[in-house]
């Protein structure tokens, strides 16, 4: 018999990710501070709560996709935190993007009321939450993972158990780091490019095919060339998790002057008011820097 689950947060990535879970025959309890996105889901066959206590007193496994540390802390601790339904049988699955440092400490809390909890962040954006092929990094003991690893291949289409408590958030912030840097670098390339009178779609379909493919253009190499910025993984986020993986490097006193340097891009991009935009619009800045603009002949 499958377990009862509950999702909290329903946006980009939450909504099709509960879809997945529907589809595979799961019960699925649900709840977001967008009462929108609630009935959106319902639709589909969600069970929709007032809010997450609900959902964790309901379920066996409670999934939280949210923004950002502060967010996940309220869910967990807050006036109707879950907390409060963690016990014995239970297992809470972080699925958002956060502070490896406050996912151990979160964790300890956790389990000291006797429920399992793993951190498993993601990567692949809304085209992976929809198909169900995320990549997903996992912290926590074995025996949780083994327990919830029918549920996460619903989601995804890679798993991996990658350490303990706070590990998954910690390759998290690795794979951050390095699709910004490519992103960013796609962004000069395509520029200097351009500026040299080549053009860019010509540039695109020869690097997806060689040494320099790469998954960002995989995936937004066509949307670029039409300029279409339409998020399916927001600048505004893409700058917060740099931010994560900044802090944690600086607690591990790991020099990270390329990060820094695309933290800083992605803050321009977030100074120009492109934080709803995809994470892509950082080639905007290559753009201003070379006065030329990127788009298919």
């Amino acid at each position: 018999m499958n377990p009862s689950l509950g999702f909290i947060g329903l946006g980009i990535m939450g909504r099709p990710m509960v879809r997945n879970l529907l589809a595979a025959g799961y019960v699925v309890h649900v709840y977001s501070i967008v009462a929108r996105e609630i009935d959106d889901v319902v639709k589909d066959g969600a069970v929709g709560e007032a809010n997450g206590l609900d959902v964790a007193k309901k379920a066996d496994i409670t999934i939280t996709m949210v923004p950002n540390t502060p967010d996940v802390e309220k869910v967990l601790f807050g006036e109707t935190g879950i907390i409060d339904a963690m016990g014995p049988g239970k297992t809470f699955i972080d699925m958002s993007t956060i502070s490896a440092l406050a996912t151990k400490a979160f964790a300890e809390k956790i389990k000291a009321k006797g429920a399992g909890v793993l951190d498993a962040p993601v990567s692949g954006g809304e085209k992976g939450a929809i198909e169900g092929t995320l990549s997903i990094m996992v912290g926590g003991d074995a025996e949780t993972f083994e327990k919830c690893l029918p549920v996460l291949d619903v989601m995804g289409g890679r798993i991996t158990h990658v350490g303990g408590n706070g590990a998954g958030q910690t390759v998290k912030s690795c794979n951050q780091v390095l699709a910004a840097a490519t992103m960013a670098a796609i962004g000069e390339a395509l520029a200097m490019g351009t500026k040299a009178g080549v053009d860019p779609a010509k540039i695109v379909e020869v690097l997806s095919a060689g040494y320099a493919r790469c998954g960002c253009l995989d995936i937004r190499g066509k949307n670029i060339l039409k300029r279409d910025f339409a998020p399916g993984f927001k600048s505004k986020l893409q700058y917060k998790d740099l931010t994560l993986a900044m802090e944690l490097a600086r607690g591990l006193d790991v020099p990270m002057p390329i990060g820094s340097m695309v933290t800083e891009f992605y803050k321009s991009c977030m100074a120009a008011g492109g934080g709803e935009e995809d994470h892509s619009n950082v080639i905007k800045i290559a753009e201003q820097l070379a006065h030329v603009e990127i788009k298919a002949w």
